[in-house]
């Protein structure tokens, strides 16, 4: 019997003991390349990775393409130039197609809808590498790096300062609720999460006391928090914005004196590209409590084990 396509377009769309497989799978793959570099195993030889971006992406590509290089695979970049998404051809006839001759797709796009219509018209398994509702594969890495450095997920308190309206605090609400962790969102009225999102989040929750906030007050977000988390306030497609957005958010800015509000051992994520001065001081990014190179890293491990996990390999 032919197994069920499953993709990967949420982080909800895996369960929490799936998510826990998947990161086990990460660690041990980790450990296995840092000791050896290699894997004892090929698991992806001959099979190929059709990569789609709409938008440019250090960490993302280098991370799936060196990830399935390293599994023995193969990838192929296909840039905005190259496709012309859902413009110079139909989302679903890019789905039909390249899903005849690969055997899973990741795509980095604008609209969410792409990525969603990817998925449905792919029989390959589709992974969103970034759209503007959520960034899973990033916050995989993120919780994978939490959970390495603190030694657990369930009761920690998770806090976001800037701009609440994004993909990556889209993904970590949801995550947080899925792992029992508090999520507090420090950002300007206005710039809060979308209520589509709470409201997912809030019904994982259920009956388990974690707490989903929302406040324009940074300092309520932060205090006592277990991990401190921000994004660029400037995103692609919001260029436009970038003298307004730097001022309304100047007092969202991660400094050491937010730091010290948070717990002693709090740690300080970033998904990068980062800007020392506008969201992030420079002695925070670059301090003792930063492991946003250890998250950049575990990108590749972690996106290694998603996709031995979404083709059945592992």
């Amino acid at each position: 019997m032919k197994k069920t396509k499953k993709d990967f377009l949420s982080v909800a769309d895996l369960t929490v003991q799936e998510i826990w497989q998947v990161l086990k799978l990460s660690k041990k793959l980790k450990n296995e390349w840092r000791k050896k570099g290699e894997h004892k195993k090929a698991w992806l030889k001959d099979k190929t990775l059709g990569m789609i971006f709409e938008k440019p992406s250090l960490r993302t590509r280098i991370s799936f393409e060196a990830g399935m290089t390293q599994l023995g695979g193969h990838a192929i970049y296909l840039g905005p130039s190259d496709i012309g998404l859902g413009k110079r051809e139909a989302v679903s006839d890019i789905a039909i197609v390249t899903s005849s001759m690969v055997d899973i797709i990741m795509a980095r796009t604008f609209k969410h809808e792409h990525v969603v219509e990817l998925g449905k018209y792919s029989s390959v398994p589709v992974i969103n590498a970034l759209t503007d509702w959520e960034h899973p594969c990033q916050i995989l890495a993120d919780i994978m790096t939490i959970w390495e450095v603190k030694g657990k997920l369930e009761g920690l308190k998770m806090a976001f300062v800037g701009d609440g309206d994004n993909n990556v605090t889209h993904s970590l609400c949801l995550i947080a609720a899925m792992f029992k962790m508090d999520f507090s969102c420090g950002a300007p009225k206005g710039f809060w999460m979308n209520k589509k999102i709470v409201r997912q989040a809030k019904m994982i929750v259920g009956k388990n006391k974690s707490l989903i906030e929302e406040t324009a007050d940074p300092s309520q977000a932060v205090k006592k928090a277990d991990v401190v988390i921000t994004d660029t306030w400037v995103s692609m497609g919001n260029e436009t914005e970038k003298q307004k957005r730097l001022k309304l958010f100047k007092p969202y800015q991660v400094t050491q004196e937010l730091m010290k509000l948070a717990k002693k051992q709090a740690i300080f994520l970033h998904c990068l590209p980062a800007y020392r001065g506008s969201e992030v001081a420079g002695e925070v990014i670059d301090g003792k409590q930063s492991v946003v190179f250890e998250e950049a890293e575990n990108r590749m491990h972690v996106q290694k084990a998603l996709m031995l996990f979404l083709l059945g390999e592992k």
